[in-house]
């Protein structure tokens, strides 16, 4: 089985334009079995357009007809924006709806967008991250309804300092303790590509944490372009395949109906 991007986003996100047929027909192209959408969930956002929730009724509806129309598997995740004072509605959520696969990203803090830029002020970089990681921390420790950590240093994405990368050891302490308490949970980690395509060039999180999950015992772990245009659809998939392998993983992992399958890497 060619495995298929798990990180990926429909006109039913806010942030995307995307059409779901033309996705189908690319996947059709590159001869994946399924395609997984992961449209954005983010309880307490600030930004109006994140406000309005998806009618998850209407959207299975939806993936089932497309799904008829263009003869390709449709998994449907969800990628939740979890902020701490929305957790019973986020619980709420996930219980009703037979998602496949669940993303846990920390988008917001402290009722501050990491996106917007409010997040950051009185902060310094230092602080910044840290709050972030103490927010990740907070997630992993007190919330079970996610299957893996999205884009587990997104911070880097929107920071706005001059250098956005951070030294993996000036935090260690903390990561380890996110990374520790996902393994012991049974839980995983996401490798995101979409770093790849900004200045920063690098994939998230960065080598040494995917490095760091592995000699912890770290197996849990999925592949995503983190698309939101078509053309994003699958970028890095294959170099990153590759990539995890050079590193030491010698499986990946995707999910249906939440329950886990491992894939080798070959």
């Amino acid at each position: 089985m060619l495995y298929t991007d798990q990180h990926v986003h429909t006109s039913y996100s806010p942030d995307s334009e995307a059409k779901i047929a033309d996705y189908l027909i690319k996947a059709k192209k590159l001869g994946l079995d399924y395609v997984i959408f992961t449209d954005h969930a983010d309880m307490g956002a600030i930004e109006e357009a994140f406000q309005k929730q998806i009618d998850y009724q209407e959207y299975f509806k939806v993936m089932k007809r497309y799904e008829e129309q263009y003869e390709i598997e449709i998994k449907v995740g969800i990628e939740i924006g979890y902020e701490l004072n929305y957790k019973n509605q986020i619980n709420e959520l996930l219980n009703e709806y037979p998602f496949d696969f669940v993303i846990g990203s920390i988008h917001y803090g402290d009722g501050k967008d990491l996106y917007l830029g409010d997040f950051y002020q009185g902060k310094s970089q230092y602080e910044s991250y840290m709050r972030y990681f103490e927010l990740m921390l907070e997630m992993v420790e007190n919330f079970a309804n996610f299957d893996v950590i999205g884009h587990l240093d997104y911070i880097v994405r929107y920071a706005p300092f001059a250098v956005k990368d951070y030294e993996y050891k000036v935090y260690k302490e903390i990561i380890d303790l996110i990374l520790k308490t996902v393994i012991k949970k049974g839980k995983g980690i996401e490798l995101n590509t979409s770093g790849l395509r900004g200045p920063l060039k690098t994939i998230l999180p960065k080598e040494e944490v995917l490095i760091r999950y592995k000699e912890l015992g770290g197996k849990i772990i999925t592949l995503g372009s983190d698309a939101h245009l078509v053309k994003e659809y699958y970028a890095g998939m294959s170099n990153e395949i590759n990539h995890l392998e050079r590193v030491g993983f010698s499986e990946l992992s995707s999910f249906s109906k939440r329950k886990v399958r491992q894939h080798t890497i070959s």
